[in-house]
């Protein structure tokens, strides 16, 4: 069943077209992978699928019954919230519902009891408890236990988590939104491995459909099965995730490129012809040279060019020969932030040409470790020893090194005065900044272009250990390649923190794990270290989700508790009433049988017509208190 598709979209920036007659359709359950290089217009288009931005051509179409989520990256909230009210915002309907219930309660409470007032109470409770209202507040916190969030984390203000938990926090409102179709930008951005497995396991089992943006491989063939390219202004659709589509391309654009050469081949062969006929000179030889004329004018028709593919990223790192084999070696290191300790007994020795990885839970003091490393933190204990001629560069996954202010070309002069304008230009173009590109402001660019031009810098360094951190968040896939390659073939030493399984497997000769009292060399595959890890934090929120459900058990009795105080005083004061309104009645009836009232018409009209207003009010007290008593039975039922 098809429940969203797109016909001939078509996007201008100015005069500039970003892509033209994309066209896909989205089944119910279609698990998707979004990719192409970075400014290609992936984050634009969900924008357009989503209403935020307007097509310039084209149309989408969604089924009746869909219901977009949207996941948008590099979410940064400076806000004093907590987790869970960040999460209960989901509800703010429902919220703003309860909150006129609560108001409409203490009104009636208070004696308010006129009827328009009940009866916007009952049609406002029946509306609250359809809606999921006597629930809501258990639904958010047992979603956040889900993620492994226990009930003291869940109070951690907004602006205090890392871009690991906030990415939870929009998966959990997410999944409360009953939303069928998931628009997910870099949702693995700053997410550590065990949360990176969560969010798999979450997906592959998500009943519902959803577009993935990522440059993670590694992901994307876990969790997509179909793969749409946005490359050179159109948008491809291949099947499966991301390993068959590369290989299916490389198909496709092998034979196309084949098709070409070989029309081309048979237009040069008729041309030949052609010529060798115009040589003969003869009547009949130009009838046959205008039949191959037209023949080549048919083949130059159907003549197709392959689209050239992306300029890539290609660099090396370069650097001198250390004196020893020794290149750091860091001695029982430990840290602690406002009395809390960090982490303790960490050490490292790590020796010339390795590629060594750092991995652990976001917040464990990863970062933390390098800045001490750099000796720019002291540490509560410990020692760091580098080897003679090590020289040490630093990649800053935050890029605080960066000033907003220089243009790309400054960035790179101020850094290396002694080269030339030429050579400056040069490096740049191999980062592919080009044409006027170089004169863009630092604070203008994309994570991606702010990335390659802190790793230029850092090649152009010459240093001969690397201390690269999160080196690959922000690049496309073609950058990462790139990187990967440069990494490899790195004469030098690198230590990296990276939660890249790509990029791990590929490159790392050794892995140690940081916890909070050391770091661990993993001999074991990372898979397994995942599953390890996930299985502590399950231990861990097991009893919080145990609670949770007594929680819920007993909100749920002191809502009912509430309820049905508020029923017996509906049923109270409603058998009082009705108990006033008899009286009243009987009153009347019995002036009206009197010989005086029978004698004065005028008095007889008035008492007909209170009559019949003791008795419309009559009707509407039983019809209340009906109305109560069966709910009170129900609810003691």
């Amino acid at each position: 069943m098809i429940i969203y598709n797109a016909k001939d979209i078509e996007l201008y920036f100015g005069a500039e077209l970003l892509f033209k007659n994309v066209t896909f359709e989205i089944d119910k359950n279609d698990k998707i992978g979004l990719v192409g290089v970075n400014g290609c217009g992936k984050t634009t288009l969900f924008k357009l699928m989503r209403g935020e931005l307007l097509t310039d051509g084209g149309e989408f179409v969604k089924s009746q019954d869909t219901v977009l989520g949207y996941m948008e990256q590099h979410v940064v909230r400076d806000s004093s919230v907590s987790m869970y009210d960040e999460v209960l915002s989901v509800f703010a309907p429902l919220i703003e519902l309860e909150t006129e219930l609560e108001q409409l309660h203490n009104e009636i409470d208070g004696g308010m009891t006129d009827e328009a007032r009940l009866e916007k109470q009952m049609r406002l409770q029946e509306k609250f408890e359809a809606e999921g209202g006597l629930t809501f507040r258990a639904r958010a916190m047992s979603s956040l236990l889900g993620l492994g969030f226990t009930q003291e984390e869940q109070e951690k203000p907004v602006s205090v988590l890392s871009g690991g938990e906030k990415a939870k926090v929009q998966l959990a409102k997410l999944l409360l939104s009953g939303a069928n179709l998931l628009l997910l930008d870099e949702p693995t951005n700053h997410l550590d491995l065990a949360a990176l497995s969560w969010l798999e396991k979450f997906l592959l089992e998500y009943k519902g459909a959803y577009i993935i943006i990522s440059h993670d491989r590694y992901f994307l063939d876990k969790v997509t099965t179909r793969t749409f390219e946005l490359e050179n202004k159109w948008l491809t659709a291949y099947k499966g995730g991301y390993s068959l589509y590369r290989k299916k391309k490389e198909e496709d654009l092998e034979i196309a490129w084949k098709h070409y050469e070989h029309q081309l081949e048979e237009i040069n062969r008729i041309k030949g012809i052609i010529e060798q006929q115009k040589r003969f000179n003869q009547a009949h030889n130009y009838i046959t040279i205008a039949s191959k004329e037209k023949q080549i004018e048919r083949l130059e028709e159907d003549l197709i060019k392959p689209q050239s593919l992306p300029k890539k990223l290609r660099f090396k790192f370069h650097c001198s020969e250390p004196i020893t084999e020794e290149i750091l070696t860091a001695k029982n290191l430990g840290i602690s932030f406002e009395g809390k300790k960090l982490f303790e007994n960490v050490s490292l020795d790590v020796r010339k040409k390795e590629r060594v990885f750092i991995m652990g839970a976001n917040g464990c003091g990863k970062t933390t470790l390098f800045k001490m490393l750099i000796k720019e933190y002291a540490g509560d204990s410990g020692t760091v020893t580098y080897g003679p001629g090590v020289k040490v560069g630093y990649y800053d996954q935050l890029m605080t090194g960066l000033s907003d202010r220089k243009t790309v070309m400054d960035e790179i002069w101020d850094a290396y005065p002694k080269m030339d304008q030429t050579g400056v230009r040069t490096a740049l173009g191999s980062f592919l900044f080009s044409g006027e590109d170089v004169f863009k402001k630092i604070g203008t660019l994309s994570g991606g272009e702010k990335a390659r031009v802190a790793i230029l810098k850092l090649m152009l360094s010459g240093c001969n250990l690397l201390l690269l951190d999160e080196p690959t968040n922000h690049l496309d896939i073609t950058s990462r390649e790139a990187l990967e390659a440069a990494i490899e073939s790195f004469d030098g030493t690198a230590l990296i923190i990276s939660h890249d399984r790509y990029l791990i497997q590929q490159t790392a000769t050794r892995v140690y794990k940081l916890t909070a009292n050391g770091a661990e060399e993993v001999t074991r595959d990372i898979e397994e270290t995942i599953t390890e890890a996930e299985a502590q934090k399950i231990t861990a929120v097991k009893k919080e989700v145990s609670d949770s459900a007594n929680k819920t058990d007993y909100l749920r009795r002191k809502e009912l508790q509430s309820e049905i105080r508020k029923l017996n005083t509906r049923i109270t004061r409603a058998e009082e009433r009705i108990s006033q309104l008899e009286e009243e009645i009987a009153a009347v009836n019995e002036e009206m049988a009197s010989p005086e009232a029978a004698a004065d018409y005028e008095r007889i009209a008035e008492l007909s017509e209170k009559l019949g207003q003791l008795q419309a009010e009559l009707d509407a007290q039983t019809d209340e208190w009906a109305e109560a008593s069966e709910r009170l039975e129900e609810i003691e039922g």
